[in-house]
């Protein structure tokens, strides 16, 4: 049974959105590994002789919800992608009011860990990028990673991959929102469902008027 055009455009915007949340969570994963596994975010540099160094990282934790959120997410819309491939094409494709109430809960609660997670890259790395740029060794985040970090092989392109990791949470919540919507949409059409008409409805009568004409009264 095909799906109908919401529910498609739904699911070419979790593909999307698959992407956006894979590449979120490997970025910073990559960038937490770089760091020996310390979480740059909000994190305090230091000048060591002619090398930088991480001084005082944030909670490792901080990273984990990140990442682990934007996974889980991309996860989710993997299987969810997967499912409705395979109803289309064996089962009845039909989504009944259960299933978009709760596609209606997990989208908003979607939002909300995406919004978290974009809030904490933007600010965690501008707060990073402040305390490298305060120790005037370089004028920008980006110049930061030409510079040797201890110990060596720490930060290595620590700022390329904070700022895909915020740009592509940014755009996985644009892409939760724009579900939200289509889902809502949805949601309106299965609350008021067709109903045919019948004889004694005042539609019924114009279209016969229409097709037949008036019928005259016998006095």
């Amino acid at each position: 049974m095909a799906l109908a055009w919401p529910q498609r455009v739904e699911l070419a915007l979790l593909a999307v959105a698959f992407l956006c949340g894979a590449v979120a969570a490997a970025a910073l994963t990559r960038t937490q590994g770089s760091f020996s596994g310390s979480c740059p975010l909000y994190g305090v540099a230091a000048l060591n002789r002619s090398s930088l160094a991480l001084s005082r990282p944030s909670a490792p934790s901080l990273c984990y919800f990140v990442a682990g959120a934007s996974g889980l997410l991309a996860l989710y819309c993997l299987l969810l992608l997967l499912f409705w491939v395979y109803s289309s094409c064996i089962e009845d494709s039909h989504r009944g009011r259960t299933g978009l109430r709760i596609a209606l809960a997990i989208s908003a609660i979607a939002i909300f860990l995406v919004l978290v997670s974009a809030c904490v890259l933007r600010f965690g790395t501008s707060a990073l990028c402040k305390s490298i740029i305060s120790l005037n060794t370089t004028i920008s985040c980006s110049e930061a990673q030409k510079i040797p970090w201890t110990p060596p092989g720490t930060g290595v392109q620590f700022y390329s991959n904070l700022h895909n990791a915020e740009n592509s949470s940014w755009v996985h919540l644009v892409l939760w929102c724009v579900v939200l919507v289509l889902q809502v949409v949805q949601w309106k059409f299965e609350d008021t469902p067709f109903r045919p008409l019948e004889r004694g409805d005042p539609e019924w009568s114009s279209e016969t008027d229409t097709l037949v004409g008036p019928r005259l009264s016998h006095s």
